[in-house]
């Protein structure tokens, strides 16, 4: 079988880098890299993209393996039709690691032909982390990484505002245009940069919030055979995805944004306010996610589809959406409705083989943005903690215990702190403290009432009986 590597590909063109793009992984070679190289195919954009592996393992020398070549499958419903489509992306022009080739990720910012930042660093990226700012070496964070590319675009080109970039960043956290900025503004502060760079920041470059969906299941594990030998080529980076796709951006003043993505044919909106897309799309879809991983997972479920169609992790996906998190949004019943049964038919599509194990990557900070705010939300409204949302924050901690090969993949602090916890702590004493740890949280959760209570009751009962059991007796003894 042949490599991808040093061949001839049709329609493969030598684009100038437009794009630098933090993040290598699967959502947004799927997602991004095969927007643009539709685009690219069009002949509406012309440009390629760098990748910057935004931690200090990931997938360059794998990419750069493969000269930026890999296939994408997407299978799904459209308008009642299934579709199918497999695309070889060649918009990816090479991949970076700024931790070993520094230089390398710094000429990125003297590109003339350079237009975009594009990022995907999962909810946990975009932070500010106090850190020196040293020559010749990369920051932690990728705001700090962000801010070091720019000062040298900056430097490169003496502040010119044509020069500036607009930047979308891609991580499910509200505001994510305006926290971004925010950090690198805190940067630009903590490291004592010109007050000429920071205007310059702020006039010449525009930062937008964006919202990405698309369930993107990855590398096919368990069947890679069969996929490479239907495209002919040892292709190590496949990536499998639904068809469904959106992209909201608000667009502001930014008209570059509408000459790209004008009679597209993709589904990228345009708009001057996303919060009502972001929020019904985080707490209903990415909400019933985050909250059936731990569940699903405790009760020996591996994929989404499965957890869906089996009959106690069905039900409880369905109370979690239907009776939980649509009543407390902002929609008509008929509209969230309508939404809440595509999500469910997303979910169930026989072409994605979703596991949960991929969407556990840090659950910690995916539950505080996903899943806490209906939470609380659902308290404040109906004065009562939401049983299923409750269970599965009960759920959640029991499986960052670590046992029973439960995939838990998130930072080291928090994998320790609940290492500790549950080796040396009784399940109140743990709780009090989770709780009480408002760098998870983003608050004392022991301040609302009842609910530690009835987590801790719960794991107990999970504990003792197995969570499909305790579900039972959980909603039993209310």
């Amino acid at each position: 079988m042949k490599d991808l590597k040093n061949i001839e590909v049709k329609g493969r063109v030598d684009n100038p880098i437009k794009i630098v793009q933090f993040g290598e992984g699967n959502f947004l070679r799927a997602f991004i890299d095969w927007m643009f190289d539709k685009l690219n195919e069009k002949g509406s954009f012309n440009g390629n993209i760098a990748l910057v592996q935004p931690i200090e393992n990931g997938l360059s020398d794998l990419i750069n393996s493969q000269d930026g070549l890999y296939h994408v499958f997407t299978k799904g419903l459209d308008n009642g039709n299934f579709v199918e489509e497999t695309r070889l992306i060649k918009s990816v022009q090479k991949c970076i690691n700024p931790y070993d080739s520094f230089a390398e990720y710094q000429s990125l910012a003297e590109l003339e032909s350079l237009e975009f930042i594009i990022s995907n660093t999962t909810e946990a990226g975009i932070q500010f982390i106090d850190e020196e700012l040293v020559e010749g070496k990369v920051a932690t964070s990728y705001p700090g990484k962000l801010t070091q590319l720019l000062l040298k675009r900056f430097e490169t080109f003496n502040g010119a505002k044509d020069k500036g970039l607009t930047i979308l960043p891609c991580e499910l956290i509200n505001d994510n245009g305006g926290e971004l900025k925010s950090c690198i503004l805190k940067y630009i502060d903590s490291w004592n940069l010109s007050s000429d760079f920071k205007t310059w920041i702020l006039e010449a470059n525009s930062f937008h919030n964006t919202l990405v969906d698309r369930i993107v299941t990855g590398y096919p594990k368990d069947n890679i055979l069969e996929y490479q030998e239907e495209v002919g080529y040892k292709d190590n980076l496949i990536v499998t995805a639904e068809h469904y796709h959106l992209w909201v951006i608000e667009k502001g003043d930014n008209q570059k944004l509408e000459q790209i993505f004008a009679d597209s044919g993709l589904n990228v909106l345009l708009v001057d306010n996303l919060q009502p897309y972001r929020i019904r799309k985080v707490r209903v879809l990415n909400g019933a996610h985050t909250s059936m991983v731990p569940v699903g997972l405790l009760n020996g479920n591996v994929t989404v589809r499965q957890t869906v169609e089996e009959t106690f992790t069905k039900d409880f996906v369905n109370q979690v959406i239907y009776d939980e998190i649509c009543p407390i949004l902002d929609f008509s019943k008929e509209e969230i409705t309508n939404y809440a049964d595509e999500i469910i038919n997303r979910f169930k599509n026989p072409s994605v083989v979703h596991n949960l194990s991929s969407i556990a990557l840090n659950s910690i900070s995916k539950f505080k943005v996903r899943v806490l705010p209906s939470m609380l939300e659902y308290n404040e409204k109906y004065n009562k903690l939401p049983d299923n949302l409750t269970f599965a924050l009960a759920s959640l901690i029991i499986f960052y215990k670590g046992t029973n090969d439960m995939p838990v993949n998130d930072d080291k602090q928090i994998v320790e702190f609940f290492a500790e916890l549950w080796k040396n702590s009784s399940v109140e004493e743990l709780v009090v403290k989770v709780f009480e740890n408002e760098t998870l949280w983003g608050q004392n959760l022991t301040k609302v009432e009842g609910l530690s209570d009835i987590v801790i009751g719960t794991i107990n009962l999970i504990e003792k009986n197995g969570v499909n059991e305790a579900w039972n007796l959980f909603r039993n003894n209310k």
